[in-house]
């Protein structure tokens, strides 16, 4: 097989697999780790792909660009689904927690209308719409103002001066991407500084990010991987990606997406 011939054979399997490791295509195509890393290298440089450790994903958006709302909810449902349930076993009655914005966040805000006594911060419209959608007398929602983002986020120095006065007991985080390199990351400078607050303002924090989060990376660092005291993922999740994760943060859950 010509290298080209070979280059579109292992571009078209990214495309149907989503990523690809370079020890399978070893054993698929019979060459060598050096030639696959050249081909990987070639489809790069095109901007059909991303070089990630250890194999290569199809090429992704920008590092500042940002889906909005209703784009990125329709997009890996049923892991987002399974998360926000795994979620929802650590919150406890009489707590005070924070949810970020993001669409596994506002899943799991459906699931919390008979949990007794919460209080429950946020920056997210759709997660404080989720709640007000089923009100409960012995339950607070407290939503910052602010700036306005594609994912209906509330930024900005508003925003992040009433978060800073409080203090909650649990953070559950949506992120844009996360790597060893950069962290946990997002492609709004804004909404990073708010998450950056929230995190100051909780004792504990739980990443929940669906396995496409793996190595995709936005314009800003929230925080560094190890910050994280639970990251709740699904089983798409790289075997790799959960030896070099699990190494980094304090536990790491994986779920089955039904």
């Amino acid at each position: 097989m010509l290298a080209q011939q070979r280059q579109t054979a292992i571009l078209d399997l990214i495309r149907q697999r989503g990523g690809v490791r370079v020890s399978q295509l070893v054993s698929r195509f019979g060459v060598s780790d050096m030639t696959i890393r050249r081909d990987l290298e070639v489809l790069a440089e095109r901007g059909l792909v991303d070089k990630v450790h250890g194999g290569a994903t199809l090429a992704g958006p920008g590092s500042a660009e940002e889906p909005g709302f209703a784009a990125k909810s329709i997009r890996q449902q049923a892991e987002k689904r399974a998360i926000a349930e795994r979620a929802a076993t650590m919150v406890e009655p009489g707590m005070a927690i924070a949810l970020s914005a993001g669409t596994t966040t506002a899943a799991l805000a459906t699931l919390l209308s008979d949990v007794r006594g919460l209080t429950v911060v946020t920056n997210s419209i759709p997660v404080a719409d989720a709640l007000y959608q089923n009100p409960r007398a012995d339950q607070t929602v407290v939503l910052t103002g602010g700036i306005r983002t594609p994912s209906d986020a509330l930024t900005g120095p508003v925003a992040e001066a009433a978060i800073s006065a409080l203090n909650v007991d649990l953070l559950f985080l949506g992120v844009h991407g996360l790597s060893p390199r950069t962290g946990f990351t997002t492609p709004n400078l804004l909404e990073a500084g708010v998450n950056r607050c929230l995190i100051g303002a909780a004792r504990r924090l739980v990443v929940l990010a669906d396995h496409t989060k793996w190595e995709t990376i936005g314009i800003a660092t929230i925080a560094p991987l190890e910050a994280a005291d639970v990251l709740i993922t699904d089983v798409g999740l790289p075997a790799e990606a959960r030896t070099t994760i699990g190494e980094q943060v304090g536990e790491l859950v994986i779920v089955n997406a039904a």
